[in-house]
C-alpha cells in the first residue's frame, strides 16, 4: 500500500512538471504585461477663498484664455480638446439661476442642430459655491455644487460638456462673464467673435437663441457676424470673495427669535386646511425623541430660507409632551427654527394623528405639503428625500423655476 501511493505521488508531480513545461511563455508575458483595471478617477471639489479683484469682460477679438476643467463626467477638459472645431461655443451658465434654468433647453437645441456643422458648445458654471446664498435658491432644486451639476446634467440630459470652476474661478476670471447665461463665439483662430446674450425673451418657448445663431451662422460663412456685442440679462456671477455678505446673512438668521406655542387639536384641523394663508405650506411633525426627526430638521430650515421668499412657508409640529415644550424650545433654538413652531398642547397622540391625516399611522417623523385650501399634494412618513421635496416644490404651480 505504501508504495502504492507513493507511486500515485510520483505521477502526478511528473504531470505537474510537464504542463508547466508546455504553458505558453507568449501567453505569460501578455498576462504579465497587462496592468490591473484601475477605476475612474473621480474628481473632488473643494472651492477656495478667492481675494477681491477687479473683473474684466474679454474684449472682441481677444483670444480665448486656456482652462483645465472638470467635467460632469469627471473628465478634465482644456480648450486643445475642441481644437476641431470650426466655431467654438461657450456658455457661462449655473444650476441655481431661474435665467439660466430658462435657456437650457435652448442651449441643447443650438447644440443639437450645429453638431454636424462643426460647431462645439461648452457650458462652464463659473460660480464659488460659496458665494451662493440659501435665499439665492428660490427658483431651483439644485445649488451650484460640483455634484449638483451632475444632477442637472443627468435630469436634463445636457448634450454638451458642463465644466465645474468653482474652486478658483481661474478660467472665469479670465472670460469675465457678468451673468449667468452669458454667451462667448469664437471663431477657428479662436478669436472672439460674438459675446452676449442667446436671445431677447427670457420664457421658454418664446425665442430661439436667434442673436447666437446669428453670430454662429455669420462664422459659418466666413463673414464677421453683423451684432458682435449686446447686454445680457441673468444672474450676477458669484464671486468666491462674495462671501462677508453670506456671513452676515448667516449671523442675521442666527439672531432671529424662535418661538414655540401650543396648538389644540381645532387648530391642528385649521393649520392643515391652509385657508389662512396664500402660500404653499410644509407642515412637519417631529419630537425631540424621535432620532430621525432630528437628524433630518435642519434641511426643512434650510427649505425655508431658500423658498421663504416665494408663496411657501414651512411650520415645525412637535409631537413631544406639553411637559416637555422647554426641552423642545431648546431644540429648537439649537436649529436657528425661525418660523412657525406649534406643539400640540394635549397628550391623545392619537387625536393628533386623525388631527393631521387620517390615513397616517402615527409613525414620525411626518410630513406633507398642503396648496391653500387643504388639497394634499405630497405628504411622507419617515425621512425625507430632500431632493424629491425641492423639486415637489420648485415644480408646484405657485412656485415655478422662471420669473
Amino acid at each position: 500500500m505504501k508504495n502504492l501511493l507513493q507511486a500515485i505521488m510520483l505521477t502526478a508531480t511528473l504531470l505537474l512538471l510537464c504542463q508547466a513545461c508546455q504553458s505558453d511563455p507568449a501567453a505569460d508575458n501578455q498576462q504579465a504585461d497587462t496592468p490591473a483595471t484601475e477605476p475612474a478617477a473621480t474628481f473632488v471639489a473643494n472651492p477656495q477663498p478667492i481675494a477681491e479683484q477687479e473683473v474684466t469682460t474679454l474684449p472682441i477679438g481677444a483670444k480665448a484664455p486656456d482652462f483645465n476643467l472638470p467635467n460632469v463626467d469627471g473628465k478634465f477638459y482644456s480648450l486643445s480638446d475642441f481644437a476641431d472645431a470650426k466655431v467654438l461655443v461657450i456658455v457661462f451658465t449655473c444650476n441655481h439661476c431661474p435665467t439660466a434654468q430658462a435657456y437650457e433647453e435652448r442651449i441643447k437645441q443650438v447644440t443639437s442642430d450645429y453638431q454636424d456643422k462643426g460647431v462645439q458648445v461648452v457650458a462652464i458654471s463659473p460660480n464659488s459655491p460659496n458665494g451662493v446664498l440659501y435665499e439665492e435658491l428660490g427658483y431651483t432644486d439644485l445649488d451650484d455644487e460640483f455634484d449638483a451639476m451632475v444632477i442637472r446634467a443627468d435630469d436634463m440630459d445636457f448634450n454638451f460638456p458642463y465644466l465645474y470652476d468653482g474652486d478658483t474661478e481661474e478660467a472665469s476670471l479670465k472670460y469675465g462673464p457678468v451673468a449667468t447665461p452669458h454667451v462667448y463665439v469664437f471663431d477657428q483662430e479662436r478669436s472672439l467673435q460674438y459675446i452676449g446674450r442667446l436671445d431677447d425673451s427670457e420664457k421658454p418657448g418664446s425665442a430661439n437663441s436667434e442673436d447666437l445663431r446669428a453670430a454662429i451662422d455669420a462664422l459659418l460663412a466666413g463673414r464677421t457676424p453683423e451684432v458682435q456685442t449686446t447686454k445680457t440679462f441673468g444672474c450676477s456671477t458669484k464671486w468666491g470673495w462674495k462671501t462677508a455678505y453670506r456671513k452676515k446673512i448667516e449671523k442675521e438668521w442666527a439672531e432671529k427669535p424662535v418661538s414655540l406655542s401650543p396648538i389644540s387639536e381645532d387648530g391642528i384641523k385649521a393649520l392643515v386646511k391652509n385657508e389662512d394663508s396664500d402660500k404653499l405650506r410644509l407642515i412637519n411633525v417631529w419630537a425631540t425623541w424621535c432620532g430621525p426627526c432630528i437628524i433630518e430638521y435642519p434641511e426643512f430650515i434650510v427649505l425655508q430660507r431658500m423658498y421663504g421668499a416665494r408663496d411657501f412657508e414651512f411650520v415645525s409640529l412637535s409631537a413631544d409632551k406639553p411637559t416637555q415644550q422647554e426641552k423642545a424650545l431648546k431644540f429648537l433654538e439649537s436649529k436657528n427654527s425661525a418660523v412657525t413652531n406649534y406643539i400640540f398642547d394635549q397628550d391623545d397622540k392619537y387625536a393628533l394623528i386623525e388631527a393631521i391625516d387620517p390615513d397616517w399611522n402615527g409613525a414620525l417623523p411626518y410630513t406633507l405639503l398642503v396648496e391653500p385650501g387643504g388639497e394634499v399634494v405630497w405628504a411622507h412618513q419617515g425621512e425625507v428625500d430632500f431632493l424629491e421635496l425641492k423639486r415637489t416644490i420648485v415644480d408646484h404651480k405657485m412656485i415655478g423655476r422662471y420669473y
